[in-house]
């Protein structure tokens, strides 16, 4: 197993989680990976925008590249909780640097059509149900459980710092050279988080699971279901992911349409929401615990809700690009401080199944959003329709503020037990909890 203890190098805290090797190697791959990750994505939507002009079909999209997740997570938790994290994202990662060549291989030789891009979108997604949840429970098994809140952090300055230079660099190349070359230069940079699963040496152990894999992932769900900050926390989380986040798929309707820019602006868009959502995990990796995330992610829902509406009432381009700053900031800010939340509150030996959930609100509820934003900006248009996805999230944001206090006991409990208990299996704790599903606790102080 890894060391725990600090090497030699001394890192700053916001950084402290880099000083594990294992961690440092998963990091560094991670960001090369994401930035050629980013610069797929506004090349799929150019293209897919390019060839359709349909807001419908950028929904379509969206939908078959996310709903495989939905309906997929939960064997991909248990499969996660089962068998070696590392190996899971070695072949998860292999089979989506192959995918995104044979896009980048139709795309070059101007083969492409629609339905391509939906059959692969919907294979990367097959794919993602099964690396996300190992990917996101990972992390506990390259740190220490007093470095896990900021593993969690940085990651997601990772996710973001990547967020802020892929779609600028997708906005030049798109223009320049077209989107093939996006996709291929995805492809070669998952060359770099492999290399890293394979230079890391000896993980965490954990124990073995018990029971059928159907009683596996139903256990996860009962923890989920009777555990009442972590029950809020997905509820909201999935609600944001339905109603809000589909901003994003329309987000080239809105560069070429109402703002009329084309592939630049579609990158400078989606590069400033990026840049929001990297200083959120900032602010974020300078915590040292999870006292008042709960008040943030109340915070945070409001927040966006109404930047989202003002966003969807701009006609200036520079404006808008404004608007989206504080948009990424409160959406990561938001989704970073749930992760954070649940991660502290779920056993070790649970991880898996419940990240799975995690994955099923987060990235399972974006497609069903994205299906229905499409239909409606086809029917409404694009403005009206982020603005009724912002004013539902404010609505679930207030909810969510006045359950603070009664949600605050459980959750309490859930953090302490596990620093105890160093994360092993907490079943006395769980059913505990269990007996209180009316009492819940916070998330926050």
């Amino acid at each position: 197993m890894e060391d725990s203890q600090p090497r030699k190098k001394e890192w700053p805290a916001v950084l402290r989680a880099l000083r594990h090797r294992n961690y440092q190697l998963f990091f560094g791959g991670q960001l090369i990976s994401l930035v050629g990750t980013w610069m797929d994505q506004v090349a799929e939507s150019w293209l897919v925008y390019r060839l359709t002009g349909s807001s419908l079909l950028l929904g379509t999209v969206a939908f078959a590249g996310q709903i495989p997740v939905f309906l997929l997570a939960p064997i991909g938790g248990i499969i996660a909780d089962r068998y070696d994290r590392r190996s899971i994202l070695v072949i998860t990662q292999s089979l989506m640097m192959v995918l995104t060549f044979i896009l980048a291989g139709l795309t070059l030789t101007h083969v492409v059509q629609v339905w391509h891009v939906i059959l692969l979108g919907a294979l990367m997604g097959v794919v993602n149900a099964f690396d996300i949840p190992a990917r996101q429970a990972f992390i506990v098994d390259m740190v220490s459980r007093e470095d896990l809140v900021n593993a969690i952090a940085l990651n997601s300055s990772m996710f973001n710092g990547a967020r802020v230079i892929g779609p600028a660099l997708a906005g030049i190349a798109v223009a320049e050279v077209g989107e093939g070359w996006c996709f291929f230069a995805n492809g070669i940079s998952f060359l770099a988080v492999i290399a890293g699963l394979l230079m890391m040496t000896a993980l965490r152990p954990r124990l073995a699971l018990q029971g059928s894999p159907v009683q596996n992932i139903i256990e996860g769900f009962r923890f989920v279901a009777g555990t009442g900050p972590v029950r809020a926390l997905m509820l909201l989380l999935g609600l944001i992911s339905f109603t809000g986040m589909p901003y994003a798929v329309l987000m080239p309707v809105f560069a070429d349409q109402i703002l009329h820019g084309g592939a630049r602006a579609l990158g400078l868009l989606m590069g400033a929401s990026g840049l929001g959502a990297l200083c959120a995990a900032i602010l974020l990796a300078t915590r040292k615990s999870v006292s008042g995330l709960g008040r943030w992610v109340a915070i945070a829902c409001n927040s966006f809700g109404v930047a989202l509406i003002l966003f969807s009432f701009s006609r200036n381009f520079w404006l808008s690009v404004a608007l989206l700053v504080p948009v990424g900031f409160s959406i990561m800010l938001e989704m970073s401080s749930s992760n954070t939340l649940i991660q502290s509150m779920v056993p070790d030996h649970l991880r898996g199944r419940v990240m799975a959930v995690y994955s099923m609100m987060f990235m399972g509820m974006a497609p069903l959003g994205a299906l229905l934003a499409g239909s409606m900006a086809h029917a409404i248009g694009a403005p009206m329709t982020v603005a009724v996805g912002g004013a539902i999230s404010i609505i679930g944001g207030i909810i969510f503020a006045t359950r603070l206090s009664a949600l605050r006991p459980a959750a309490r409990e859930l953090i302490v037990a596990q620093q105890i208990s160093g994360g092993a299996p907490a079943q006395e704790i769980t059913a505990r909890v269990f007996s209180k599903q009316g009492e819940a606790s916070q998330v926050s102080n």
